[in-house]
C-alpha cells in the first residue's frame, strides 16, 4: 500500500494525528456514557456498509476515517467484476466486526468523486484513514489477497493513528444475516490502553495551543512506551508546530535563499516547507545540507531531518525516498 494524500496534491495533513486522538477519545467518552445509561454504544451491522454520494462523502467517509478506516468500492451496475468483488467486501466488511466500514460509491452517479480519486478503470479499492487517502487495489482481487490488505490497512490504521474501530451491536437488526459461513466472531473494540489520559491531556493541550504541554505529556508516554506510535508522531507534530508558530515566513525564506551555507535558516526553511504542504521541498533541503556541511551542523540537518520523517509517517513513498537520498549522501 502506498499511502497517498485525500487532497491528490502532496500536502502533508498535519492534523492527522490529532483529528484521530480526538474522535478516539470522543468514541471512548460516547461508549462511556452509553453504558452509564445501559446501553452498549454500538452500531447495528447495517451501519458497516454503507452507499455513499459526493454530498455525503465528507461526513460519511472523510470524517468517520478519524475513527475507522473506511475501505471505498468504487463500481458501477454495469461492471461484471464489481459483482464479482463487492459481494466479497461486503462480507468481510461483517466478518471484520467494525475494525472497518465499508463505503460504496456508483460512479456514474459520482463523477466528481471518481475524477478526484484518479480512477481510471473499475472496480478501484481505496482507504482513507484519518482523511488520508490509499489505493489498495483494482480489479476482482482474491480474497486471500484482498484479506491480507485489509489487515495491513488495520494495522497502520492502529499503529500510527490508534484507530481501534468501532462496536458492533450483535442483537441489533441484521445481526444474524452478518457472518458469512466460516466466518470468525467479531473483533471487539479494543479497551482504553493504558496512556489514552496522557494521550488526551496532549490533543487538548494542542487544541489550546499549549505545545509545551503536549510535548511534555507526549513525552511523558515515551518515557515509559518507547514504542508507542502515536505518542511518536504526536510529539513529532507538537515540536514542528512550536518551532513554527513564531517565525516570520518572509524572513525565513529571505534568510534561507540568502545563505545556503547556514545550517538554522535551512532549518527554519523546511520546517515551513513541510508545513506548507511542500514535502519533496522540506526533504531536498535538508538532505542538500547534510552533503554540504559536516560536523555538528550536518548532524543537526539529518536529526532534523528524521524528525520530519516521523510527521509525514515511515509508510509515505516520499519518506522512503529520501530515506535512500539521504542514505546516499551519507555513505
Amino acid at each position: 500500500m502506498q499511502p497517498r494524500n485525500m487532497s491528490m496534491s502532496g500536502v502533508v495533513d498535519l492534523a492527522a494525528v490529532k483529528a484521530a486522538s480526538e474522535a478516539k477519545a470522543k468514541a471512548e467518552q460516547a461508549r462511556a456514557e452509553a453504558a452509564r445509561q445501559g446501553g452498549t454504544g454500538a452500531v447495528p451491522p447495517s451501519s458497516l456498509v454503507i452507499d455513499v454520494d459526493e454530498a455525503g462523502f465528507e461526513l460519511d467517509v472523510l470524517q468517520r476515517s478519524a475513527e475507522v478506516p473506511v475501505v471505498i468500492d468504487f463500481w458501477a451496475e454495469w461492471c461484471e467484476p464489481c459483482k464479482q468483488l463487492s459481494p466479497v467486501l461486503e462480507r468481510l466488511a461483517q466478518e471484520y466486526g467494525g475494525r472497518f466500514v465499508l463505503a460504496k460509491i456508483d460512479v456514474d452517479a459520482n463523477q466528481m468523486l471518481m475524477q478526484q480519486f484518479g480512477i481510471q478503470g473499475i472496480p478501484a479499492v481505496f482507504a482513507v484513514v484519518a482523511g488520508q487517502a490509499l489505493p489498495l487495489f483494482q480489479g476482482a482481487a482474491p480474497e486471500a489477497q484482498i484479506r491480507q490488505t485489509l489487515d495491513q490497512l488495520i494495522q497502520v490504521g492502529e499503529e500510527r493513528f490508534g484507530l481501534t474501530g468501532i462496536a458492533v451491536d450483535p442483537n441489533a437488526p441484521g445481526a444474524e444475516t452478518a457472518g458469512a459461513e466460516g466466518a470468525g466472531p467479531a473483533s471487539p473494540v479494543a479497551p482504553a490502553g493504558p496512556y489514552d489520559a496522557l494521550l488526551s491531556a496532549a490533543v487538548r493541550a494542542l487544541d489550546a495551543g499549549d505545545y509545551g504541554g503536549a510535548i511534555q505529556a507526549y513525552k511523558n508516554v515515551l518515557s515509559d512506551d518507547p514504542g508507542n506510535m502515536e505518542a511518536k508522531l504526536g510529539l513529532a507534530q507538537a515540536e514542528l508546530l512550536a518551532r513554527v508558530r513564531d517565525m516570520d515566513p518572509e524572513k525565513v525564506r529571505v534568510d534561507a535563499a540568502g545563505n545556503p551555507a547556514d545550517v538554522v535558516a535551512q532549518l527554519a526553511a523546511a520546517d515551513l516547507d513541510l508545513v506548507g504542504g511542500h514535502v519533496e521541498d522540506a526533504f531536498g533541503r535538508l538532505v542538500e545540507t547534510v552533503r554540504r556541511t559536516a560536523g555538528e551542523d550536518r548532524d543537526a540537518a539529518r536529526v532534523r531531518l528524521l524528525e520530519l520523517f516521523e510527521v509525514v509517517g515511515p509508510d509515505d513513498p516520499r519518506v522512503t525516498a529520501a530515506r535512500s537520498a539521504l542514505a546516499r549522501v551519507l555513505f
